[in-house]
């Protein structure tokens, strides 16, 4: 009964947009702009499977749980790899942001990454739906990124897009309100994490967690040398003599760790732009490549990346909300932008 009343008294209910994120869950409601922004971690109990903590609070877990505990990240590169973790924990979310309107159930437009497959989009839909949506539609997350920047997308000129997430980085050139081409990797944030870890325990003997090479990676992250080598000081177990210990490690320390796996990056981005047509390719030349994505936060990512490809390269001014902002904007506009949206139609077996 409440489900049925759900989907009448839905239409009266706010739009939601939603950037599922590997790292970070944003919502924002039309006309409110964002509204939630909680790291995409559930802790559960190992034995009952029941929920302990979301968002922020499990995030603070990760690393400190007795074994009754589990810290758990249900999207992986970027789509859902624990499907009913994903769904309670979507469901949650809509109850912060809900208003009082008990029978409320949004029309939800999700982001997803632009190499997901039709199983995994519809994965993405049905998981809105069992949450709580009475309709789900998808953006891809390059387009998405490109209108939170300010992009006209349906110019009939070239625009590349680099945005550098938690789990993938997104790829895309686009023209007249499509995508012409696209590539989705597994080389974003988490991976420039775990190479961190890598390095403090080859280089140092020291064993650090995720929180804390995500933690040097904000403080001091860097792939060209800076003017002021900057530091930070983290804790770790030695490995030799497995006992708790304090060092330092320098910006110019993370640029020699992070440098090979940026150049993955650059190589991708060199591969799209040999498919790109030749007119598109002129127009890429003359506006560059815009960065979005938490990874455009690195400090000196946009002269990296410009010195290896000879092309301008702009960070825009909010790159870590450059996704959700761009749904918002649809939300704002939909009768415009609806056309660029992937129906649960669109995503058949």
């Amino acid at each position: 009964m409440k489900k049925a009343f759900g989907k009448i008294f839905g239409v009266f209910s706010e739009d939601l947009g939603i950037d599922l994120g590997t790292s970070n869950t944003l919502i924002c409601m039309k006309n409110k702009g964002i509204i939630l922004n909680e790291p995409s971690v559930v802790a559960i109990n190992s034995k009952t499977k029941e929920i302990v903590e979301i968002g922020e609070r499990a995030k603070q877990m990760v690393g400190r749980t007795p074994i009754t505990f589990d810290t758990i990240k249900p999207l992986q590169n970027g789509v859902i790899s624990e499907y009913e973790i994903t769904e309670k924990m979507l469901r949650i979310f809509f109850k912060k942001v809900k208003r009082n309107d008990l029978f409320s159930s949004p029309r939800v437009v999700l982001c997803v990454p632009a190499g997901v497959t039709p199983v995994e989009k519809r994965a993405v839909v049905e998981v809105a739906i069992d949450a709580g949506a009475r309709e789900a539609l998808l953006i891809e997350e390059p387009m998405a990124a490109a209108i939170g920047i300010g992009l006209n997308i349906f110019d009939p000129e070239g625009y590349m897009i680099v945005d550098i997430g938690g789990g993938t980085s997104e790829l895309a050139i686009l023209s007249l309100g499509g995508i012409v081409e696209k590539s989705s990797f597994k080389v974003a944030g988490d991976k420039f994490d775990s190479t961190i870890m890598e390095y403090i325990r080859q280089k140092h003997n020291l064993l650090i967690g995720v929180k804390t090479a995500e933690d040097i990676k904000k403080q001091i992250g860097a792939v060209v040398d800076l003017e002021e080598d900057i530091f930070v000081e983290i804790s770790g177990r030695n490995v030799i003599s497995g006992l708790p210990k304090n060092i330092q490690i320098y910006s110019s320390e993370v640029v020699e760790a992070l440098g090979d796996v940026l150049q993955q990056i650059v190589e991708e981005i060199k591969v799209l732009l040999e498919k790109t047509p030749p007119e598109l390719s002129a127009d890429i030349k003359k506006k560059g490549i815009f960065v979005t994505g938490g990874g455009a936060l690195l400090r000196g990512i946009d002269k990296k990346i410009s010195e290896s490809l000879n092309l301008k390269v702009t960070i825009s001014d909010d790159p870590l909300n450059a996704v959700i902002n761009g749904i918002n904007i649809l939300l704002k506009d939909f009768s415009k932008y609806s056309k660029i949206l992937i129906s649960p139609e669109a995503t058949e077996y």
